[in-house]
């Protein structure tokens, strides 16, 4: 209860030391000035704008230069964008005829195994003996072919990204990117490579504790249905409560793996744009503070509570701090 108190008293005293310094300091000192977007040997904000369809289109014309995150957001859907936008023409080919042909390919053959798995269903149904097989060799293929596709997505991406010019670096906006399209890229582009074990052990370890959980759940709700469904013959020495228990107790492991898992994964994203934007920040053991008197001159009249500027200046102290 004391250090409650105490909390509350120092919140009082800071709340009100606000209210009453705020008239000493000009708003414009907390402004933020942003970049020009054209300006590419700066650290800019990367998300002081949301995505503008004009501005993405006038930049695949070339009339104006694209904030990496702009074209990286067009270019998921547009796909080729960043190689037009980089001014990589020849690439597009390439994308296209690998895309439609994988994609293609992988319908082609998901066709072939669902009629395959048609003319069994039919075959068993008039003599359960047949001989007739699924044809497994086609759903394998389309899978593998599908999975290409995606491949062949997710590289037009890193490529636009890779060829991506700018003078900075390292690039908060390319960092950001490489880390969303692959965990530990941004900490490596930064120059961090000790943080990548780290990431990738939480990720890897989550993964391996989602697939954990969610076998043991699956296993305990199987046996909690076959005890307590009605007419089972179920003989088996874990109990229907005992089933439900560990059934959910495993459901919300699961779902606590999951949530580990975009944990990591956003936590390196965000740590690969902090860390990008704060390669320039200057640390060194200069600790100061300087004060010297000086005179105010505040731009509003206040007259309210007894307190009066109305003479247009007061003495006071200047306070600077070096960190």
């Amino acid at each position: 209860m004391y250090f409650l108190k105490r909390t509350y008293l120092v919140l009082f005293f800071l709340a009100a030391f606000a209210s009453s310094a705020g008239a000493q300091f000009r708003e414009e000192a907390f402004q933020q000035n942003y970049n020009n977007p054209n300006d590419t040997t700066a650290r800019k904000d990367t998300i002081d704008k949301m995505f503008s369809m004009k501005e993405y289109i006038g930049g695949l014309r070339h009339k104006n230069q694209l904030k990496i995150g702009t074209m990286f957001a067009g270019s998921t859907v547009f796909i080729g964008g960043e190689q037009i936008y980089n001014r990589q023409y020849w690439k597009l080919p390439v994308i296209y005829g690998g895309l439609g042909a994988t994609v293609g390919l992988g319908i082609h053959y998901r066709k072939k195994y669902n009629r395959s798995v048609d003319a069994f269903d039919a075959a068993y149904a008039l003599d359960p003996e047949t001989t007739l097989t699924v044809d497994k060799h086609s759903k394998d293929m389309s899978t593998w072919l599908f999975a290409g596709a995606g491949l062949l997505y997710w590289s037009t991406l890193m490529d636009g990204v890779i060829n991506y010019r700018s003078d900075l670096h390292p690039h908060p906006g390319k960092s950001t990117i490489y880390s969303i399209l692959m965990p530990g890229l941004g900490q490596a582009y930064n120059g961090e490579y000790w943080k990548i074990p780290i990431y990738w052990a939480g990720i890897i370890g989550s993964l391996h504790y989602y697939r954990l959980n969610s076998t043991n759940y699956k296993r305990y709700k199987r046996i909690h249905n076959e005890a307590t469904t009605p007419d089972s013959d179920y003989s088996g020495p874990i109990s229907a409560e005992t089933a439900l228990y560990y059934r959910n107790t495993y459901r919300r492991y699961r779902d606590y793996s999951v949530v580990a898992l975009f944990g990591f994964y956003l936590l390196q994203i965000i740590d690969a744009n902090v860390f990008a934007y704060m390669q320039d920040f200057e640390v060194n053991d200069d600790l100061t503070m300087k004060v010297s008197p000086t005179v105010i001159v505040p731009e509003t009249n206040y007259a309210q509570g007894g307190f009066n500027t109305s003479s247009g200046s007061a003495l006071g102290l200047r306070l600077g701090l070096t960190f």
